[in-house]
Parts: C-alpha cells; sequence; structure tokens
C-alpha cells in the first residue's frame, strides 16, 4: 500500500505536515476514511475530530472547528480555522 502525503494548517500557520496510511476526518456528510490511491475529493469539514495515522511519525489527532479537505494524487490537504491537539 502506498502512502499519503497530509498538510495541515490553520489560520496562524502550518499545524503539521508528513506521511500517512490513513485520515479520517468528519465531514458534513458523515465521517470519511481517505486510504492511498482515494478519489478526488474536496469536502466541507464539521467540528470534530481529525486523525492522522500510520506514517513516519505514528498517528496525530487534532480538534478542528469546521473547515476543508481536499484529496488529489495522495495529497490530503486540510484547513481549518483554529485545530488543537489532542
Amino acid at each position: 500500500m502506498g502512502q499519503l502525503h497530509v498538510e495541515f494548517v490553520a489560520a496562524d500557520g502550518k499545524v503539521w505536515e508528513g506521511d500517512a496510511e490513513r485520515v479520517v476526518a468528519r465531514a458534513v456528510e458523515g465521517d470519511i476514511g481517505i486510504l492511498p490511491s482515494h478519489a478526488p475529493l474536496l469536502t466541507v469539514l464539521r467540528e470534530g475530530e481529525v486523525r492522522i495515522e500510520g506514517g513516519g511519525s505514528g498517528s496525530q489527532a487534532f480538534v478542528v472547528d469546521g473547515g476543508f479537505l481536499s484529496v488529489d494524487s495522495d495529497v490530503v490537504r486540510i484547513v481549518s480555522e483554529t485545530v488543537s491537539s489532542r
């Protein structure tokens, strides 16, 4: 299985960047899981947890107040106004 490259930013700057095996977030349509080779996607995030799992740095969990998540060519970009670590 391949890897995802994740770029996570908030209004005050970059929150996290690195490789991951999976990203799980709460979208307005429901929870969504992103794996390598996922189809291109743009979705609105609801308030809740974003988990970045696997990769070189283990798992990370953050709480967002909403925002956007996009996927294209195994690159996941997450943008939120405010982010806190879990």
